[in-house]
């Protein structure tokens, strides 16, 4: 999962009923042509979901981290692709270059001489200075307004408007380092979202750091400030999405209609990313074996995406692939991003507008009779967002708060829960079977709660 541009705190808890924003269909508590309980088709997904399978895979996958465009992440794409294969999927491999990063191998800042601990922001260029520091609030347009920062570095407070953004806006003004300060407790990290030659080195620091710099500079000290960033390198690189297609089986039944499945397959630098993302493809995969022999009368897409933690780079260049048939024909998108770690906090479904649509209804529907009810809330930072600008139905299925170790080292094999990958595969696989099997979809109707989530620990 990529890391946010801002912080996140989602909508004021609430409880939320009645339809859905999209034209939903006639809503029955059963499909009118079986006659039998919802939950009778549940059990033969629920029965044949292997938790093991899945912690094998996430095993195969989180030996050494896969990174987009490195070695180690091809070698995850030919095992996706050979298990998709396996199952009997008519299986693509999608290739495409991004211009992937390298992180910088020295980052330094001081405040006078006091080291302070820092980390540059994935695409933020090499740079070194020494200058004055210079506050400029939350480095909107209108905070930078006015203000020289010709040679100077600009102190800028982490919310409102992108990182990226920041950064722009200061280096406009002649900025020539930008250091962003958190505005909750811990590190701060994240990405500028691509190359941009108007960047100038860009490093985040921890609140308390930033805070304590801006109360001497709103009290007229003057600091001196130095800022290294040495090592880092853009470069072209090729990265993959993976799909797998199962076409509609139920003779004169089928309908015209696609689901997407998805998850991503790289990681960040330096982290095995056995959560982030081995346990979304692991759920992917385990579904793909389940549903390659089911009568189903829609076509079903199983799609591991690479170059996510880039900028949902694999997912757009899907998603742009895509033709307006398809476009219109796509009824949901189901992606799955960190769905195993024992230590993450409960499940939930996240959309880009916190609206309700096809698939949190399908999802809520779903859990409802499985383990009681899910809530949804608002979020972006994965694959979900390159389908919802398409206008597609999408939701994204995520622990929240996410585990300590996020994006660290430490997420590997053993901080994966079983019980966990096991209730995701049985609430998704049986919401995506109530939507592809042999019959008119009817959706139950569900009360489900939006419910305000710090996603990061």
């Amino acid at each position: 999962m990529r890391k946010s541009f801002l912080s996140t705190l989602l909508a004021a808890s609430l409880l939320a009923s009645g339809t859905s924003v999209y034209a939903a269909p006639p809503v029955q508590v059963e499909k009118a042509e079986h006659g039998q309980s919802q939950k009778a088709f549940d059990q033969q997904i629920v029965k044949q979901t292997d938790a093991e399978n899945m912690y094998r895979t996430i095993q195969q996958l989180s030996q050494a981290p896969r990174v987009a465009g490195s070695q180690e992440e091809l070698k995850a794409v030919r095992y996706i692709e050979q298990q998709f294969k396996s199952f009997g999927y008519q299986t693509k491999v999608q290739p495409f270059q991004f211009e992937g990063y390298t992180a910088p191998s020295d980052v330094v800042v001081k405040a006078g001489d006091a080291a302070i601990t820092a980390e540059a922001f994935t695409y933020s260029p090499n740079g070194e200075i020494t200058a004055d520091l210079v506050y400029v609030g939350l480095g909107t347009e209108a905070d930078v307004k006015g203000k020289d920062l010709t040679g100077k570095i600009a102190l800028i407070q982490r919310g409102e408007i992108s990182f990226a953004d920041k950064v722009r806006n200061a280096a406009k003004q002649g900025a020539k380092a930008v250091i962003i300060y958190n505005n909750a407790d811990g590190k701060l990290n994240g990405t500028l979202g691509g190359a941009d030659k108007s960047f100038v080195a860009a490093i985040g620091i921890t609140k308390q750091d930033g805070e304590a710099l801006a109360a001497k500079l709103k009290n007229d000290e003057a600091v001196s400030a130095s800022v290294k960033v040495a090592g880092a390198k853009v470069e072209t690189l090729t990265s993959h999405n993976v799909i797998a297609t199962k076409k509609p089986n139920a003779n004169k039944k089928n309908t015209d209609d696609i689901i997407i499945i998805g998850a991503h397959h790289d990681s960040v630098q330096d982290a095995p990313g056995a959560n982030d993302d081995a346990s979304g493809v692991a759920v992917t995969l385990e579904l793909a074996r389940i549903m390659a022999k089911m009568k189903t009368d829609t076509e079903l897409r199983f799609v591991t995406f690479g170059a996510e933690e880039n900028g949902l780079i694999g997912s757009e260049k899907y998603a742009a692939s895509l033709s307006e048939d398809e476009i219109k024909r796509t009824i949901g998108m189901f992606q799955m991003d960190m769905v195993g770690s024992k230590d993450a906090g409960d499940l939930i479904m996240y959309t880009i507008d916190g609206e309700k649509n096809r698939v949190t209804d399908l999802g809520a529907a779903a859990s409802s009779r499985l383990s009681g009810v899910l809530p949804y809330g608002q979020e972006g930072r994965s694959d979900h967002e390159s389908f919802h600008a398409l206008g597609i139905p999408a939701a994204l299925f995520i622990h929240a708060p996410v585990e300590p170790w996020y994006h660290t080292k430490d997420d590997t094999l053993d901080k994966i829960s079983k019980e966990k990958l096991d209730n995701v595969a049985d609430i998704v696989g049986s919401a995506v079977y109530q939507a592809a099997r042999p019959g008119e979809l009817n959706i139950e109707r569900v009360d489900y709660p939006k419910k305000e989530v710090e996603l990061e620990n």
